[in-house]
């Protein structure tokens, strides 16, 4: 029988910690077979993701991606999430698009962070305070308690709906000052050209990308890559398919083996010193969906 799992009675269930607990889990096994297919008209996006790996099964997540759509009151992401059986391919639940994008993109962020940022991060800045900004500050918020977050955003109006909803959150007004004061940054940005510049990095940081998604996408500069040991969710996903790390490639600027690790390698996420610059860029690939739909269909089942 097909199990429907709503958002709201969906994330009752869920804890942050958790679920990054499994994700570490799925990556101790074996390997995913992952295909995405991207498709694009103006500023659109079509992507269609699909993952398979032994053991827990088959997931297919198709988004359609309408940055237009805030402007006329409508959700800029839309799709659905298929959860199939390994065993007899049959499908075991259709899961809430916005459930399974949520938890999967903050948790994939998180999962780096609790390795990479130093434990003492007391300050943390969120860039962009769309709907994964509100996410991030969940996720942040279980693992780093004792945190004072701030945001930045472009536009004031998004700042202090961010706040609205977490009134102990300061808002930034400039934001090459608040990176240099944050212990944590935490990007989730649409933009195609580099808001977050490395000359403004400080010892210690850790960078936790998630906006750029398309070839022509990016959130740092080349500086910050350079300064920064890079790690990344999954090399097959973002190396040769995000802009992030796609355009400095081809310029010369960076290397593929400048990537310290993903992780499949999540042996080698840590810090050497306390002063080291960390970044991470978080691809989202399609296994992360699928890892992220079997934990939402554990723990609900759990609970029910």
């Amino acid at each position: 029988m097909t199990v429907m799992i709503p958002f709201e009675e969906g994330q009752k269930a869920l804890d942050w910690l958790a679920l990054t607990d499994a994700l570490a889990a799925g990556h101790n096994g074996p390997k995913a077979d992952v295909a995405d297919v991207f498709l694009y008209e103006g500023d659109n996006t079509l992507l269609n993701r699909s993952a398979w790996i032994a053991g827990l099964g088959l997931a297919v997540k198709c988004a359609t991606i309408f940055p237009g759509n805030k402007a006329k009151g409508k959700p800029a992401i839309g799709g659905a999430v298929n959860l199939f059986s390994g065993k007899d391919g049959a499908l075991e639940a259709i899961l809430d698009f916005a459930l399974v994008t949520k938890w999967k993109t903050a948790g994939d962020s998180l999962l780096a962070a609790r390795r990479l940022a130093r434990p003492d991060s007391k300050n943390i800045l969120i860039v962009g305070a769309g709907t994964v900004g509100h996410s991030l500050r969940e996720a942040y918020g279980a693992a780093f308690p004792a945190a004072k977050f701030t945001v930045w955003n472009r536009s004031p109006e998004g700042a202090r709906e961010l706040q609205a909803a977490f009134p102990d959150i300061a808002i930034a007004d400039d934001l090459e000052t608040a990176v240099r004061g944050a212990d944590v940054i935490t990007s989730a940005t649409m933009s195609t050209d580099p808001v977050i510049k490395g000359a403004w990095l400080q010892p210690g940081q850790h960078v936790d990308l998630i906006g750029a998604y398309r070839p022509d996408m990016r959130e740092v500069d080349d500086d910050a890559l350079n300064r920064a040991r890079v790690f990344v969710d999954s090399r097959e996903t973002t190396i040769g398919h995000i802009g992030e790390l796609k355009i400095p490639i081809a310029s010369g600027a960076f290397s593929p083996d400048d990537v310290i690790a993903d992780f499949y390698q999540l042996d080698q996420f840590r810090r050497h010193t306390p002063a080291e610059i960390t970044l991470f860029k978080n691809g989202g690939g399609a296994h992360l969906d699928l890892m992220t739909s079997r934990y939402i269909l554990e723990a609900w089942s759990a609970s029910v």
